[in-house]
Formats: structure tokens, sequence, C-alpha cells
């Protein structure tokens, strides 16, 4: 063995520390700021857009969820259904005073669909009542619904047989009508009647929110009504609630139970909910794509870098550096590079998310797997994408990459 040979032999073998790795991994970023800006932007969009869609989603179902524990979810809705006989089919007579019977049941209100018209005054033509309705309703209506009053009250003893009215909050939109400081009279089958409150919005029955609500007495005495329930809200004992159901039918109509239709009105927000988790699941979509866009823009940045420093790759390796450094070296950047649009994206959709909530008056919820799922998809994505270029570099041979540098 030769004295040149038992040197080389003795010199310490090259080593990278993880702080060198870093070192070295982001003087490429930061030679190139410009261009390693725009190639994080990609990922930091596709983050930035799942944080965002499922915070979003997250936050909008924990309001959803909120409004469901504040209304409940043990109030049944119970209409005439399509039976087998031909023509139109009604509720019969004594179908609340059945309801009544039942134990886990402790409040029932009615509501009669009266035939007429609703207008500002009697010069309107018929028919353009702006899809509005009379309905005839029981004085605990709004209890029942747990709604609340938006201005002057609801119907009494006293008014309910007298032509007052109480208007829903669309009702009241379309028909001008925002205060109760002055007087207002509407044109309600012939007849005027004096409004007396504006209903907040109802989120279990929307219907009532674009109708005109009198008192059986004045629908009886004032508009020739009979006073036949239509829809009978049913307010149970949350624990019993499946049970009242399932009975519901054959207790109103023992008879004929098909021809009754009974619903549980939380049903409605809760296929609301579906709903926006069908939009979420493809925007979540959307945002993978953007990712798979991001990576593949880093992955073309670092092939065209390993072009473009050649020269470097093959000074280091004649200097001593291994294969395995220069590999370690163009992966530490490839995910330097993913990790700050990982980050970045993060806190946009975290910064975008919270704007929305708070517009909306909602809860903030960010969901923890959305932060770690970013920061760890960005990462994948990022090693990936560098995984191709670093291989290249390292297999370059040291007097190739100077002679073409």
């Amino acid at each position: 063995m030769t004295e040149l040979s038992e040197r080389y032999l003795a010199l310490p073998k090259s080593r990278l520390g993880l702080l060198d790795t870093l070192r070295i991994g982001s003087s490429g970023l930061r030679s190139r700021r410009l261009r390693s800006a725009f190639s994080a932007l990609g990922i930091t969009i596709g983050i930035a857009a799942l944080i965002s869609v499922l915070g979003l989603s997250a936050s909008g179902s924990a309001d959803l969820i909120r409004e469901l524990d504040e209304l409940g979810t043990n109030l049944l809705t119970i209409e005439a259904g399509q039976g087998f006989k031909e023509g139109p089919v009604s509720l019969p007579e004594n179908a609340a005073a059945m309801i009544r019977r039942i134990a886990p049941v402790y409040e029932v209100a009615t509501v009669s669909k009266v035939p007429g018209g609703v207008y500002r005054n009697d010069l309107i033509d018929e028919g353009r009542t702006r899809g509005i309705t009379i309905v005839a309703a029981d004085l605990n209506l709004v209890e029942v619904q747990q709604g609340s009053i938006q201005a002057g009250a609801f119907l009494s003893e006293v008014t309910s047989q007298f032509p007052a009215v109480v208007l829903g909050s669309v009702a009241a939109e379309r028909l001008g009508i925002r205060d109760m400081s002055i007087e207002h009279q509407l044109w309600l089958g012939e007849q005027w009647f004096a409004v007396i409150g504006i209903l907040n919005p109802l989120a279990l029955a929307a219907d009532l929110d674009r109708a005109a609500i009198i008192g059986y007495g004045a629908a009886e005495e004032f508009l020739d009504h009979d006073p036949d329930a239509d829809v009978i809200y049913v307010r149970a004992y949350p624990e019993h609630i499946h049970d009242v159901r399932s009975v519901m039918a054959a207790t109103v109509n023992p008879e004929s139970p098909e021809e009754v239709q009974v619903s549980r009105a939380s049903d409605v927000l809760e296929a609301r909910m579906a709903t926006k988790n069908t939009f979420t699941n493809l925007f979540v979509g959307l945002g993978v794509v953007a990712l798979l866009v991001g990576g593949i823009g880093i992955a073309n940045v670092m092939v065209i870098a390993v072009i473009e420093r050649r020269n470097e790759i093959g000074l280091r390796r004649a200097l001593g550096a291994t294969r395995f450094h220069i590999a370690t070296q163009f992966l530490s950047e490839s995910l330097l590079l993913s990790g700050i649009g990982g980050v970045a994206g993060i806190g946009f959709g975290i910064l975008a998310t919270a704007i929305y909530t708070i517009s909306r008056d909602w809860t903030l919820v960010i969901p923890e797997y959305a932060i770690a799922g970013g920061l760890v998809s960005s990462i994948l994505i990022g090693g990936i994408a560098g995984s191709y270029p670093a291989l290249r570099a390292a297999n370059m041979s040291p007097t190739d990459a100077l002679r073409t540098g």
C-alpha cells in the first residue's frame, strides 16, 4: 500500500449533520427566492383550500348542532298523507284530542290553512299574493316551535277572536312591514285585519315564515272558515320521541293510518347537514387536485435546479461529498419548499375560515386532523416531488458534471 493511499484512508469520513443539511438545503431557496415563492404557492393554495373547507364545514356543522340542541329534535309534524282512497285526504276532526292522550306528549298546536290572499290594500289585483298564505293557529304555536317575537305580540285569547294578524318573518319582509312603530292593516279575504306582531324566522317551520297567522275564532267569524286542522305540531319528551312517532299515525287515524304523514322537523336540518358534507367532499377533492398540481410544480423546479447546478454538484463530489449527501441536499430543499408552502397554507386557511365564521356569527372550529393532515400531506408531497431530482443529482458523475457545468 502506498503512502498516498494510507493518508487517504486516514482521513476522517465526510459527515453531514442535520443543521448542515438544513443550511445547504435552504441555500438554493435563498438564492432563488422569487422562483421558490412561486413554487411553494401551489402547495399553499392547496393546503389553504383544504383547511378552509374542512374548517368551514366543521364550524357550520357545530352551528347546526347548536341550533338543533336549542330547537330540540323532539318536534313532530303531522299532516294528511297519500292514502289508498281517491280524492283529497284530511286529518280527522278529533286528531289533536287523540294526540294529547299519548303520555309522553306535552305540547300540541294545530294550524289550519285558510283560503284567500294577503294584500297591503283592497286595490291590489287578486292573485298577487307574493306567495303569502293565511293560516289559523292555536295560541301556543310559538311555544311549540320555540320561536320568538321580533316586534309586537302574538295572538292572545282576546285578539284571536278579532281581525288581528301576526306575520311570519318572510311575509313581513315581502309586505314591507319591518316594525310596529306605526299601525298597519292588511286586506285578508275581503276583510281588514290589524297587524299586531311579527315573528322571527322559525327554523323548523319555514312555511309559517311565509304566512299571515290569525286566530281560529277570527277565521270562523270574519272569513267563514271551518277550523279543521291541516297541520299538527307535537312536542314529546326526547327520550320517547321514537316511540311516539311509531304510534302517531295509528293514534290519529286508527282506521287508515296510511293516510297520516308523520315527520320530524329536525330531519330537514340534518338533511341540510348531509348536503353540506357532500359539497365539502367535493371541495376537498379540488384541494387535493391543487396539492398535486403544486407537487408537480415543485418537481419541475427541482429538476431544473439540478440541471442548473451541475457545476456545484461536481465540485462538491470532487471535494468529498458522497452521493447520499447530494441526494440529501436536494431532497431537503424540496421538503423545505413544500413545508414552507404547507405552513403558509395552514395560516391562510385558518385566517379565511375565521373571517367567514365571524361574518356568519359562527363558532370558529378548526379540526386538529385538518392541520396535522395539511402539514403531513405537504411534506409527503414534497418528499415525493423531490425524490427523482435528488436521485438524478446523486447519480451524476463528478467529471461529467464539471465538464458540462
